[in-house]
């Protein structure tokens, strides 16, 4: 669906809601990473998914792609964390494993999939490839603000981009199969067989 009535009855864009909602959880996170809150990136974060999966036409579907990419999140920011390429000043509740707040990041990118990012479906060589520019500007962007630490720039980067172009594509494809903001196809009546009547 393009929108949905407003406060005021006005239709709201849900791509353009959606990308400011990212927007509004990403510097959450990281900011409240970087100033000792990481909490606070998680509460912002699970209001905005709330209101997602509530909105959604078919929020199961949602549901089963956030999950993807939070496991996708745990197993690869967990890599990074153990082979020390990046280190994470707060939020860590086991060694080794990725900070929460940053898992909360990655549930909040499952919500922008068949939103804001959904334009990346119709390619995913596309996908991989902003996937690799973008993703360790993501990472770059969160050092900058001290929410993260880079031990080796260069190589981190790097093995940002090699996970990033392989993840973009596996989570854009899970999106075009588990696409929750698509209202269902109305069934038309049964037809008889010929012979039937």
């Amino acid at each position: 669906m393009p929108g949905r009535s407003g406060i005021f009855g006005e239709p709201v864009n849900r791509t353009l809601l959606n990308f400011v909602a990212f927007q509004a959880g990403w510097f959450a996170c990281v900011l409240g990473a970087a100033n000792g809150m990481p909490w606070l990136g998680l509460l912002v974060v699970g209001l905005i998914v709330t209101l997602h999966i509530r909105s959604a036409d078919q929020p199961g579907h949602e549901l089963q792609l956030l999950a993807l990419c939070v496991g996708s999140g745990l197993v690869f920011d967990s890599l990074l964390v153990s082979s020390g390429w990046v280190v994470y000043p707060g939020g860590m509740m086991f060694p080794g494993i990725a900070p929460y707040w940053i898992l909360a990041m990655w549930a909040l990118f499952s919500t922008t999939l068949n939103l804001s990012m959904g334009w990346l479906k119709r390619s995913l060589v596309l996908a991989s490839v902003m996937g690799a520019v973008f993703g360790p500007l993501s990472y770059l962007a969160g050092q900058r603000l001290g929410a993260i630490g880079l031990v080796d720039s260069r190589s981190s980067l790097v093995a940002l981009a090699l996970i990033w172009a392989l993840v973009m594509p596996m989570l854009t494809y899970a999106a075009r199969r588990l696409d929750g903001t698509r209202e269902l196809a109305p069934v038309g009546p049964l037809k008889k067989l010929p012979g039937t009547e």
